[in-house]
């Protein structure tokens, strides 16, 4: 399990890598990509000072592979979840028949009616198994998992990419392709 310095760092990795790098005076190039030693000397310079080795035991050892290192080592970016402006360059992909979303209760009477939509990301974020959709939907109270019907959006037309780490994403998810637990199911709150 990783330590309280550790989850902050990543934490605050994501914030630079995801959605504010200007925070720190960084600038990620089109593909969401940044150097590793500029990095480095920006992390250094907002109190955040960590060697090489512990940024690449940070990416290596993270569960949920958030950052992914160029083929060279050289450069560094989130694998997913950007709200600033990145082509990440995944290609489509055909997904499994069945992809898990974790959300809270009180956001389902609205996914019953728009569909799962990105909101300020560039993707809605699915996951292969219950169990990770949990882990997400937990994170902001009592996880109820929605099943998508993927092989049948995809047969449909709409298009999924996966990202380096295995998240499934999407545009937007219709609510004709969620099912949804029953109010009385133990996967709603």
């Amino acid at each position: 399990m990783p330590d309280d310095s550790t989850i902050r760092l990543s934490k605050f990795l994501s914030l630079v890598l995801r959605h504010k790098p200007d925070e720190i005076g960084l600038m990620l190039d089109a593909a969401g990509w940044v150097a590793v030693d500029d990095l480095l000397t920006a992390l250094a310079r907002h109190d955040h000072p960590i060697t090489r080795e512990q940024l690449v035991h940070l990416v290596q050892s993270s569960d949920k592979k958030r950052f992914a290192f160029s083929d060279d080592g050289r450069r560094i970016r989130a694998s997913q979840g950007h709200s600033v402006e990145v082509d990440l360059g995944y290609t489509p992909a055909t997904p499994p028949e069945r992809l898990y979303h974790g959300t809270v209760a009180r956001l389902v009477p609205s996914i019953r009616q728009g569909g799962l939509v990105k909101g300020q990301r560039h993707h809605v974020h699915l996951s292969r198994d219950v169990a990770t959709a949990a882990k997400v939907g937990d994170r902001r109270g009592k996880a109820v998992i929605l099943t998508i019907d993927a092989a049948r959006m995809h047969a449909d037309g709409l298009v999924f990419f996966v990202s380096a780490n295995g998240v499934w994403l999407s545009d937007h998810v219709p609510s004709e392709y969620i099912q949804f637990p029953s109010e009385n199911s133990e996967n709603m709150t």
